[in-house]
């Protein structure tokens, strides 16, 4: 120490790169999506050159951009079928846009739409309904219906839109009519993909919707300008900036990692968002279907018939994949989740059915409980593992001796398993008994010989009340089992018929 101040001989690495590196990758797309628009700006001023090529550029390449984030973003997460969807529809968009392109060199004007690239404009929004349709963890099957009825309304959607289009020479009121069919279209991409915003629960999605809703409405409000307030321009002025803004936003977005969720929707509403968004798809075939079937009533018929079929087999294969996943549910919900032998609710919902059924009939009614001898000792000197594979090779053994119809294994508690004797003697417990101890003692592990220690109870009595009492003698008969020496099998009888032999 020199003066009283610290000479540090090794300076310190600065804390604060990491964070201005991670600080300057997140700004990088802003800042190229800003010289995008000064650029295509500074083209507009120099002039766009013949039939604004120059600007057809620009608006042709600000799709692709977006669709390409949307690519890198579909590569390193959880939805990214989604995501692809999104840039198949930059991709169509861009597609209209250059076939534009094309015309306007050959016509020398930039101020006509040509009828393929209003189709590529109509499936456009394709993929966009697709994924608002969609629910997540559906079967391929169920999609590809999705798939289908979403083309199909896409096809319905541009002859409808197709009809106006040629009639624009002859009614003054048809150019009006595309205009508000393409409005029509925007807003329903954009309320569907805010609400499933607002109501989607798993943060992946939800910042996919986010991301779509915002671009949607960006989408929204620029269309309605151009199409309604700046609607004599043609390609080419200083409105095609505005064109730009949307798919620049949604390559921004897209590049962006996903803030933090401040809310999270209630989980009814999540449910209830994504049971009701499959409807979406056979409504509109339905609503379009009846705008065409004035002129195009084949496709109108087409349309009712898909959306009805399409809906039908999609809920047939939706419940199927409900009652396969209850069942299976329900299959786990009755197992013991190591050993594959039943739990313990379901040893207890399986001796009061027989504990029910002994009192009407008045057979009789064994109880067996089994304890792995030493089993704290094995695991600490083998470990978890092979504490695991030893539990899984004595649950095999008994399950493999419990061969009658009406008798039930289960674990009933960390190394201990209980086996439930239906329509028996006395006898037939004790002799289970002793099968089940021989056959643990012969089994041949790695970690070398184990044995377990049986408590049998029986009852024959229809009058017994107490089911208690059964589980209270095989426990009394498990503790003197282990108290005598283990390995063997120790006999309680809870309440025994007159006549009845006691070893």
């Amino acid at each position: 120490m020199q003066g009283g101040v610290w000479v540090t001989l090794w300076p310190r690495r600065p804390r604060y790169l990491p964070d201005t590196a991670l600080a300057i990758g997140e700004c990088m797309p802003r800042v190229l999506a800003l010289l995008f628009l000064l650029c295509h700006g500074l083209v507009l001023a120099l002039g766009a050159g013949p039939a604004g090529v120059g600007s057809f550029v620009f608006l042709v390449a600000a799709p692709l951009l977006a669709g390409a984030a949307c690519l890198r973003r579909a590569r390193r997460g959880r939805v990214a079928l989604d995501w692809y969807a999104i840039a198949l529809s930059m991709l169509l968009w861009a597609g209209g846009m250059a076939i534009n392109l094309v015309d306007a060199l050959g016509a020398a004007r930039a101020d006509l739409t040509p009828r393929a690239s209003l189709l590529l404009y109509v499936l456009y929004a394709v993929p966009l309904v697709f994924i608002l349709a969609r629910a997540r963890h559906e079967r391929p099957s169920i999609s590809l219906i999705d798939a289908s009825m979403a083309a199909l309304l896409g096809v319905l959607f541009f002859v409808h839109t197709g009809y106006f289009a040629n009639r624009i020479d002859a009614d003054t009121a048809a150019m009006s009519n595309v205009r508000y069919m393409f409005d029509i279209q925007n807003l329903c991409i954009a309320l569907f993909a805010l609400v499933r915003w607002l109501a989607t629960d798993t943060a992946e999605r939800r910042n996919l919707f986010r991301v779509l809703a915002l671009y949607a409405l960006a989408y929204l409000l620029s269309a309605g300008y151009i199409n309604h307030v700046a609607s004599q321009d043609s390609f080419g002025a200083y409105n095609d900036l505005l064109i730009d803004l949307p798919f620049l936003l949604l390559g921004v977005l897209a590049l962006r990692p996903a803030p933090h969720a401040r809310f999270l929707p209630s989980p009814r509403l999540a449910r209830l968002v994504q049971a009701g968004g499959p409807i979406i798809l056979p409504l509109l075939l339905l609503v379009v279907g009846t705008l065409v079937v004035d002129h195009a009533r084949p496709l109108a018929v087409a349309g009712f018939v898909v959306a009805t079929l399409g809906f039908g087999l999609r809920s047939t294969l939706l419940q199927a994949d409900l009652l396969e996943r209850q069942a299976a549910l329900d299959q786990l919900a009755r197992k013991d989740a190591l050993t594959g032998v039943a739990n313990r609710r379901q040893f207890d919902t399986v001796l009061q059915a027989e504990w029910n059924r002994m009192r009407r009939s008045g057979a009789g009614l064994g109880l067996l409980l089994v304890d792995i001898d030493h089993f704290k000792a094995f695991n600490d000197a083998h470990g978890h593992p092979a504490g695991d594979r030893c539990l899984q090779a004595v649950a095999a053994a008994l399950q493999a001796n419990v061969r009658r119809a009406g008798d039930s294994l289960a674990r009933y508690g960390g190394e201990e398993f209980a086996v439930i004797v239906a329509d028996s003697t006395l006898d037939d417990t004790v002799l289970l008994a002793e099968t089940l101890r021989a056959a643990v003692e012969t089994l041949a592990l790695p970690e070398g010989t184990i044995t377990i220690s049986i408590g049998a109870s029986f009852l024959q009595n229809p009058g017994m009340a107490d089911i208690g009492k059964l589980l209270a003698e095989a426990d009394t008969a498990l503790y003197a089992a282990k108290h005598a020496g283990r390995n063997r099998v120790a006999v309680r009888t809870a309440l025994v018929a007159p006549g009845a032999a006691v070893p």
